[in-house]
């Protein structure tokens, strides 16, 4: 009998442990996607414009299928060569991120570029104009961008959650991974999925509510969805603006650069106490979010030829079908 309480004490202390991981890993995964806001934002941002034009009944199936392509993406391959790195290259984890942060800055400088005239954007693809009659084909090909562009964001996403994870076994890094890659595509592309329907749901309310107020509603959704899109827009090029040049300066510091990082922590310090105390902790965090969304809005816009002359046209060459 006592051999059998010994045993019920072994599994229940098992147990225990195994809450607790699943705790730690949970907990290192939800911090861990918090610090890709910039590249999650602008992911649920580019998304639904994959399945405009298409019939309403088409569009949760893409965007499942693009849901799919973006767990294989993360899973099959970044996950294990993002675990890799960790352990056989992890001086390389510091300048791979600075790259994707500086990818984040040129994304959002483009996007302000073409908003002011000042670039291009990717509107001189020269397949941009390229109709296809065949709705199959079509989907076959929106949902084969996506997928290619996703990877990209992806890879950001992974990077920087790899290196917002405390150094810890491989299993417990493999496992927090896995778990981000599946909190953020959930979050996103449940997201997306929301956002592309909600203008059906608003005229499904507008044209059959029984209540006067439900109608409104419903006209209030289909009139307010382009906004928000273009809100989620404008959100999303901020905070990639925001993570790409944070990457930059704390990549820069941990490279022995640590003259930008202090300046930008005095400054934000300065202005944070400045203001009256209740509002001195938020005050400082968004002084120095704003300080490093225009460095990152700079450097973007001195990365735009570049990007645009060289990057872009070897990236179309190499991955257009």
């Amino acid at each position: 009998m006592s051999g059998l309480i010994a045993l019920l004490d072994d599994v229940a202390a098992i147990a225990k442990v195994a809450a607790s991981s699943v705790d730690d890993v949970i907990g290192q995964a939800t911090k861990a996607s918090a610090k890709a806001a910039g590249a999650v934002i602008d992911d649920a941002a580019v998304t639904p414009k994959y399945v405009h034009g298409f019939e309403a009944s088409r569009e949760l199936p893409i965007i499942w299928r693009i849901t799919k392509g973006s767990l294989k993406n993360k899973l099959v391959f970044l996950l294990p060569a993002g675990l890799a790195l960790s352990a056989f290259a992890p001086w390389a984890i510091a300048p791979l991120l600075m790259l994707g942060g500086a990818y984040l800055c040129f994304e959002g400088a483009e996007k302000v570029a073409h908003v002011l005239g000042w670039s291009h954007g990717h509107e001189d693809h020269p397949h941009k104009e390229t109709t296809i009659d065949d709705p199959a084909a079509l989907e076959e090909e929106k949902a084969k961008g996506a997928i290619k562009t996703d990877f990209i964001l992806s890879a950001e996403i992974m990077t920087i959650s790899l290196a917002a994870i405390p150094e810890s076994g491989f299993w417990m890094e493999a496992a927090t991974l896995a778990a981000v890659a599946v909190i953020i595509t959930v979050a996103v592309y449940g997201s997306v999925a929301l956002i592309v329907k909600m203008d059906d749901l608003g005229l499904a309310m507008a044209n059959g509510g029984r209540l006067a107020p439900t109608r409104a509603i419903g006209r209030s959704l289909v009139k307010g969805m382009p906004g928000f899109l273009r809100l989620l827009t404008v959100v999303g090029t901020a905070a990639m603006l925001w993570v790409g040049g944070s990457i930059i300066v704390h990549g820069l510091e941990e490279l022995g650069v640590a003259g930008p990082a202090q300046m930008i922590h005095d400054v934000a310090y300065a202005i944070g106490h400045a203001l009256p105390e209740r509002i001195a902790g938020f005050s400082e965090w968004l002084s120095k979010a704003a300080i490093d969304g225009v460095l990152g809005l700079a450097l973007g816009l001195l990365l735009i030829p570049l990007g645009e002359r060289i990057v872009t046209p070897i990236w179309r060459k190499v991955f257009s079908s």
